[in-house]
């Protein structure tokens, strides 16, 4: 019974590819050549193969994507997470991750100037960078699946979290404690990477400050590393008066400023509450009162978003919840 029902199967089969081969009018042989991949068969022909099998419900053989991951800083925890989750998602899809560093300017520029990905990707993921008119033309002209991660492309899918909420939580908690003056350590507004996340985090910073009532501290643009804490703490130190609590953009940049005040002398709570945003996996080590969200998970659902896309599906963009994780770096003002 085993045999005659494999013998009915092959029968079949054969009888699909036939049938296949008739509606894109070639051969039972090209057919199977341009359902493989690798196989020296025209895109065209291939294209109008695979069309036929769909329309008559011939099986179609899984087909390995390789996706680019565009990153500025891939060594970075926010981004090693994110590309984390990427690769997961679709090393277990049997796809491939190509990741491009597109940090520093000339870097950056080359990619966009000749880029490489073409012909040889099937689609882009882009990480926490936004791009200019030139880079995103550049994108369109592709003409390839893009999703977007903690970012923003118009037209194509995001997957994020709330910026603006998840910084008003954190200094809606500075202001519950009874801070009068909090300062914002901010990223470069005027650097690519963080343009459109330090544009919605510091307009949750001054909801907070609106809503309490409380007076917005100094601003100092820096970065989103340690050593951009140490020196934003290094210019709120020279200031006549120090502010009481202190909302940094970054684990961080939070971590820099409350290393820097301790080594002034300055007590972190007691002097300066500190809160930082991401839940780095530092975080906790230092103690660090922040607002958490879940980078691996919107790199995992942003590769999901990308095979759905390439599938023919249109994905809704996504966004994930933040929450407060009050630990020892806060209290109320003295």
């Amino acid at each position: 019974m085993t045999d005659e029902r494999a013998g009915l199967r092959e029968v079949s089969r054969r009888a699909g590819v036939r049938r296949v081969a008739e509606l894109a009018g070639v051969s039972p042989a090209t057919v199977s050549r341009a359902l493989r991949e690798g196989t020296p068969v025209s895109a065209d022909t291939r294209e109008r193969v695979r069309r036929a099998a769909v329309s008559v419900g011939y099986p179609l053989p899984a087909r390995t994507l390789t996706v680019a991951v565009l990153a500025r800083l891939p060594t970075r925890w926010f981004f090693a997470e994110a590309v984390a989750g990427v690769e997961a998602v679709l090393s277990a899809g049997g796809h491939l991750t190509q990741l491009h560093n597109v940090g520093d300017p000339a870097s950056r520029r080359h990619f966009f100037d000749t880029l490489p990905v073409r012909g040889r990707v099937d689609g882009l993921i882009l990480v926490a960078s936004a791009l200019d008119d030139a880079e995103r033309s550049a994108l369109d002209e592709l003409d390839l699946p893009v999703t977007v991660v903690g970012g923003d492309m118009p037209g194509r899918p995001r997957v994020g979290v709330d910026d603006r909420a998840g910084a008003r939580a954190a200094v809606r908690h500075l202001a519950g404690l009874g801070h009068r003056e909090i300062a914002l350590v901010s990223f470069d507004p005027y650097e690519a990477c963080g343009r459109t996340t330090a544009r919605d985090r510091r307009a949750g910073w001054a909801d907070a400050l609106a809503e309490s009532g409380a007076a917005p501290g100094p601003v100092v643009e820096v970065g989103a590393d340690v050593t951009a804490g140490d020196t934003a703490a290094g210019r709120l130190l020279s200031l006549p008066r120090l502010p009481t609590a202190v909302f940094a953009m970054s684990d961080e940049a939070a971590i820099g400023v409350a290393r820097t005040l301790r080594r002034a002398g300055v007590e972190v709570p007691g002097r300066v509450s500190v809160v930082g945003f991401d839940d780095h996996e530092m975080a906790a080590v230092a103690d660090l009162t922040t607002v958490a969200q879940p980078v691996r998970r919107q790199g995992e659902l942003a590769a999901r978003a990308l095979l759905a896309t390439v599938a023919g599906d249109t994905p809704a963009d996504v966004e994930l919840p933040t929450r407060l994780v009050v630990r020892g770096t806060t209290a109320p003002p003295r």
